[in-house]
């Protein structure tokens, strides 16, 4: 039990094998080490057991809020959907924003765990601190949009007023490797498959009905305290002022043209560091692709409808699109949210095309079909350059660039309707494995990474190389200081000291997904407003070292998780055509000309940060910082060449 506060101490156990709802507290050690959300899920997900198949009923779905969700506390509308990853084996936590997080802390809840498997499709309803299962049956075989609407109507309520819905498509039904959880806005828990877990459940959607009862602060000086200084920071900055900053004006797009004018942008499954590189190789002269065609600043001029936002947020970096686009001779009518940096440029640039239009179609079906865009439209990608270099013949295949075509392959996809497609929505690992392509891969550990460019963003580089969940570009953002800055300019082509920069980021990172509030506030926010307002909202007395060791645990857990699972140093690795000294590296161009990945450096720098052996959390480091549950990995502080215990 916990009466600290932002906390219900109130987290509902739903079995779905048998149809049972029990609640319980939160354990109160547990919830000051692991804050909450990202935290405190993953360590549901660790008592679990790591052994656990991800599509087991044993596996655990977790859906988490922290302290923070849904108070006043700036951009604090995030909630975490913890759970072990079909797509890469890890544990995996995906977050998204809107009103869902907050809703559910509303609704009294800090926390839903699901287990088991339904016999049959179910949703469940949660409102006034009960969860009720319902019959979706109805209701399967639906896309989420569909599914959104027909929910309002059953529940009897209304989006944006007081309810809220996450919910799978036919590609979580159908298990793609990918698919993943989207809100009534549209809004993702994109990676890492948790919409797969959920199908495997037969859960539907998750509805989460309630007004608006924000948790009071234990302590309200020191919350305001620190809630004055935060936004204060928040309305200075060049990147988060609001209808000033880069991020408010333009969303993540916002560096679309900054990566391509630096040779940071990876294009044609990252074979070019930029579109002009590609255009100079290529195009006879010509600027066959250009990235500015999909840029913030071109969707803002031309196709930009609104400007949503979620939950105590200023920023707004929410950008609603409306396009008509021609496809095969039908016009297709389009409006959606969000034209997001990394999904405009998987399903465009790497993809070998720049049309705008089309990838707000792609966008949107993937939202509908509830698939991750980075992953659907990587694998897109890795199979292009497979059929051009003969390793795959299917009837449905496909060429670089081909827009129209691709729209309909992510539809087969999420049904997995061809052989083809099935193949594809297995994910890169499997296309690597099954035809011997690994030199294709733009994954770690099974998961693509995203659209910053490891060869030129050295931090960028031992962060998909050490992420807990795979590639990843939001487990330590490096980019905020190698590109925009903050907290302060680092050079992005230099390694010396980049494996110390990325753990700092990632622990700060674990800190605000356990809060859990949005990772944007990162660009203005630091260590002492994130002390003074968890402080008072809690009540806890905490300095800045004991939340940076809070951070520090969690991303430990997640690594001793992965360690009992069977990964080691040799998982921490990056696709082949970004690391100096393999065979089939290709150095970038233009800007960044000749740069690749210095990953043996970076890792070594980076484990003697971590004090990790060989990527081994040893049995010191997990006392030192208190995690007392589990085996322990049996690897010491002075062994070498460790094994992860689950490959012995």
């Amino acid at each position: 039990m916990t009466d600290l506060g932002g906390f219900h101490d109130n987290v509902a156990r739903v079995d779905l094998s048998a149809g049972d709802v029990r609640y319980e507290g939160i354990d109160d050690e547990d919830a000051e080490k692991y804050i909450g959300a990202r935290g405190l899920g993953g360590k549901y997900v660790f008592d679990q057991g790591p052994e656990v198949d991800p599509l087991g009923e044993d596996n655990l779905l977790a859906f988490m809020n922290g302290p923070l969700t849904g108070t006043q506390t700036t951009m604090s509308g995030r909630i975490a959907i913890c759970t072990k990853s079909p797509l890469t084996g890890t544990v995996t936590d995906s977050h998204h924003g809107g009103w869902s997080g907050a809703r559910l802390k509303w609704a009294g809840f800090d926390g839903l765990l699901f287990e088991g498997r339904a016999d049959e499709p179910v949703y469940a309803v949660v409102e006034d601190g009960e969860v009720e299962l319902r019959d979706a049956s109805h209701l399967w075989g639906k896309g989420v949009h569909e599914t959104r609407d027909q929910l309002e109507e059953e529940v009897e309520g209304a989006y944006g007023k007081n309810l809220s819905m996450m919910a799978i498509g036919q590609a979580g039904e159908n298990e793609v490797k990918y698919a993943c959880i989207i809100n009534e806005d549209d809004r993702a828990s994109g990676r890492g498959g948790t919409g797969c877990v959920m199908g495997s459940k037969n859960l539907k959607a998750v509805v989460v009905k309630s007004t608006t009862k924000m948790p009071q602060p234990a302590d309200p000086e020191t919350f305001k305290k620190g809630h004055k200084q935060a936004m204060q920071v928040i309305q200075e900055s060049d990147v988060t002022a609001p209808n000033e900053g880069g991020l408010s004006l333009y969303g993540t797009n916002v560096l679309m043209n900054v990566t391509e004018e630096m040779d940071g942008l990876p294009t044609k499954n990252g074979r070019y560091s930029s579109t002009k590189s590609m255009s100079d190789a290529e195009g006879d002269g010509e600027r066959i692709i250009d990235s500015e065609k999909v840029s913030g600043e071109n969707v803002r001029e031309n196709i930009l409808v609104d400007e949503p936002t979620c939950h105590s947020c200023p920023v707004a970096c929410k950008k609603e699109v409306e396009v008509q686009a021609m496809h095969k001779g039908e016009e297709m009518n389009v409006r959606m949210e969000s034209y997001e940096y990394e999904s405009a440029w998987a399903l465009g640039p790497n993809s070998g095309h720049h049309d705008r239009d089309r990838i707000a179609v792609m966008l949107d079906l993937c939202n509908d079909l509830g698939m991750d865009t980075i992953d659907t439209g990587n694998t897109i990608a890795m199979a292009m350059e497979m059929i051009e270099e003969g390793k795959l013949d299917f009837d449905d295949s496909i060429e670089w660039g081909d827009a129209d075509e691709m729209i309909d392959l992510i539809e087969r996809v999420g049904h997995r309707e061809t052989d083809f497609a099935d193949h594809l929505a297995e994910g890169p690992d499997h296309l690597a494995e099954t035809f011997d392509a690994h030199e294709n891969s733009l994954a770690v550990k099974g998961q693509s990474m995203a659209a910053y460019d490891p060869r030129c963003m050295k931090g960028m580089a031992i962060g998909y190389a050490t992420s807990n969940r795979g590639a990843c570009h939001l487990r330590g953002y490096t980019p905020a200081a190698e590109i925009l800055g903050v907290p302060q300019k680092v050079d992005p082509y230099d390694p010396e000291g980049k494996g110390e920069l990325c753990a700092t980021f990632q622990d700060m990172h674990a800190i605000s997904d356990s809060f859990d509030i949005c990772k944007f506030n990162a660009f203005a926010e630091g260590i002492e407003e994130y002390v003074l307002q968890y402080s008072g909202m809690t009540g806890l007395d905490v300095s800045e070292e004991d939340l940076m060791l809070a951070g520090e645990r969690i991303y430990n857990l997640e690594r001793y998780y992965n360690n009992l699972a069977g990964f080691d140093g040799d998982d921490d690795d990056l696709p082949d055509r970004f690391v100096e000294g393999n065979e089939n590296a290709i150095p970038a161009q233009g800007a960044s000309e000749g740069e690749l990945a210095e990953l043996d450096q970076l890792k070594a720098e980076y484990y003697e940060v971590r004090d990790w052996v060989d990527g081994v959390v040893p049995d010191e480091k997990l006392d030192e910082l208190g995690i007392d549950v589990g085996p322990g990995t049996g690897v010491s502080t002075g062994d070498s060449g460790a094994a992860a215990p689950g490959d012995d």
